[in-house]
């Protein structure tokens, strides 16, 4: 069970996805190399071993980087799991890195550095079906 997140660009002034006029587009975030340089360079630990799939590790947590095949990259699938919100930061590093915004898909909203209630909620939710399973 992950919490879902997509990395895309959009206008600079949208910080809601309420605010996107009708029929806007996402604009890619670039060509597929130099994508994955931006990538490498945000995040160095980075395994891209596999370009279309990549993967972080950090103490508590793990990002998956569902980059795809295409080129140019519209955008950047993250799956994160595990706990922790220090588990955000990379997220952020990459989207700076990318010029680009994140939309949290279980809430259907863009979040900024130190909004954490839908990694909180997510978390909770995660507990609790897990507790109710064991």
């Amino acid at each position: 069970m992950s919490w879902d997140v997509l990395l895309l660009r959009l206008p600079g002034d949208v910080t809601s996805m309420h605010e996107l006029p009708d029929g806007c587009s996402p604009e890619p975030l670039g060509r597929q190399y130099d994508v994955l340089a931006a990538v490498t360079q945000a995040l160095p630990e980075v395994d891209l071993s596999d370009p279309t799939w990549g993967d972080l590790s950090g103490p508590t947590w793990s990002i998956e980087l569902n980059i795809g095949s295409e080129d140019p990259v519209d955008s950047i699938m993250l799956h994160i799991r595990g706990s922790g919100d220090d588990a955000l930061a990379p997220v952020f590093r990459l989207a700076e890195a990318l010029r680009c915004k994140v939309l949290d898909l279980a809430e259907g909203e863009l979040i900024n550095p130190g909004h954490m209630s839908g990694w909180h909620t997510f978390q909770q939710f995660r507990d609790r079906v897990i507790g109710s399973a064991q």
